[in-house]
C-alpha cells in the first residue's frame, strides 16, 4: 500500500496497473468516497489486480477558476492515507497542470486510464465528469470501455437524511459550526494542523492561556467556541478552541486559538493536530473581564467533558 505523486508523463510503477481504478479529487473522504472504494474492492478482486485511487494536486478547480476555488478538506497526503485506510491498495496522486487538464475526456481515458494504468475495470459515481471542459460523463466513460473490455461501474449516491453525501454538504455543515453534522458525513470527527505562533498571551493573563494557530492549509470551521481533542506529538489533550474576532477587546482580526486543559510548557513552533467535536457557543462580546473569564470557565468545563465522552 502506497501513494504514488506523478507528473502526467511520469510512467506508474507496474503494481497500480492492470486492475480497477476510481478517479476523483475525494476530498474529505467522506461516506460516499467510502461506497466507491468498497464497491472498488470488488471490482479489483474480480479482475485480479490492484484497486487504484487517482486523485489530483492541486484541485482542478484552483487552475481553472481560481475565483471559485475554497479551501480543501483535507491536504492531498491526508486524503491518500485516509484511501487507503478504506481498503485501497495504491493511491496515484497526479500533479495538476495545464497539459492535464487540456486532455479531453477521449484523450484522458485512452492516455491515462488505458495506457498508463492499463485498467481493466473502473468505479465512479453517477456525478462523475472527467476531461477538458467536464466533457466526459459516466456514459462516455462506459462506451469507451466497452471497446476494449473495461467494465464501468457506477456507485449509487450515499443519502442522510434524504441528501447525498458530497464534499460540498461537508464543507457547507463545517462553515455553519455544525461539526457533529459533518462527523457524520466524514464518518470521522473533522480535522486540522496548525502550527502554534506567539500572540497577544491576553489568554495567559485571563488563567486561560492559549496557541494561537496558522498555517492551516484547509478548511476553517466557522466562527465560534468548540470542544475539541488536541494531539501535540505522541500525546493528546482535551482543549477548548475559539474561532473568530475577540470582540471583547476590540480585535476583529479572525484567529484560531485553543486552549490544552491541563498542559503545562511552551508550545511556541509545534504543530498541533485539532479534532473539532461539538460546538459549544457563539463568538460574542462581553460586558467586563470578569464576565468573559467566568463564561471561559463553564466552556472549558464542558469542553472537558465532551473531550473525555470521546475517549481521551
Amino acid at each position: 500500500m502506497a501513494i504514488y505523486t506523478l507528473d502526467l508523463a511520469e510512467p506508474p510503477p507496474g503494481n497500480v496497473r492492470g486492475g480497477a481504478i476510481t478517479i476523483g479529487n475525494f476530498d474529505g473522504v467522506h461516506l460516499g468516497h467510502a461506497a466507491l472504494v468498497a464497491e472498488l474492492h470488488q471490482q479489483a478482486r474480480a479482475v485480479g489486480g490492484p484497486g487504484v485511487a487517482v486523485t489530483f494536486d492541486p484541485h482542478p478547480l484552483k487552475l481553472l477558476r481560481p475565483e471559485l476555488f475554497q479551501p480543501v478538506l483535507t491536504t492531498p497526503l491526508d486524503r491518500g492515507q485516509l484511501l487507503l485506510d478504506l481498503g485501497v491498495d495504491h493511491v496515484v496522486l497526479l500533479r495538476t497542470t495545464p497539459e492535464l487538464l487540456q486532455l479531453t475526456a477521449e484523450d484522458f481515458f485512452w492516455g491515462v486510464i488505458q495506457e498508463r494504468l492499463a485498467a481493466r475495470a473502473i468505479v465512479e459515481g453517477a456525478n462523475f465528469r472527467f476531461g477538458r471542459g467536464r466533457g466526459g460523463d459516466v456514459d462516455i466513460l462506459a462506451r469507451l470501455g466497452e471497446q476494449v473490455g473495461v467494465r464501468a461501474t457506477v456507485v449509487p449516491s450515499v443519502m442522510w437524511q434524504n441528501k447525498p453525501v458530497s464534499s460540498s454538504r461537508v464543507r457547507e455543515a463545517l462553515l455553519q459550526g455544525a461539526v457533529r453534522e459533518a462527523a457524520v458525513l466524514l464518518h470521522r470527527v473533522y480535522r486540522v494542523r496548525g502550527t502554534v505562533v506567539t500572540g497577544r498571551q491576553r489568554g495567559q493573563t485571563l488563567g486561560f492561556p492559549t496557541a494561537n494557530l496558522e498555517g492551516i492549509e484547509t478548511l476553517i470551521p466557522g466562527d465560534g467556541v468548540y470542544a475539541v481533542k488536541v494531539r501535540v506529538g505522541l500525546n493528546s489533550w482535551p482543549g477548548a478552541a475559539n474561532i473568530g474576532p475577540n470582540p471583547t477587546f476590540g480585535e476583529q482580526a479572525r484567529k484560531v486559538e485553543v486552549h490544552l486543559i491541563g498542559y503545562q510548557g511552551d508550545l511556541r513552533g509545534q504543530e498541533l493536530t485539532v479534532d473539532f467535536l461539538e460546538r459549544l457557543r457563539d463568538t460574542r462580546a462581553f460586558q467586563s473581564v470578569e464576565e468573559l473569564v467566568d463564561q471561559l470557565r463553564r466552556d472549558v468545563a464542558r469542553a472537558e467533558d465532551i473531550a473525555r465522552s470521546h475517549g481521551r
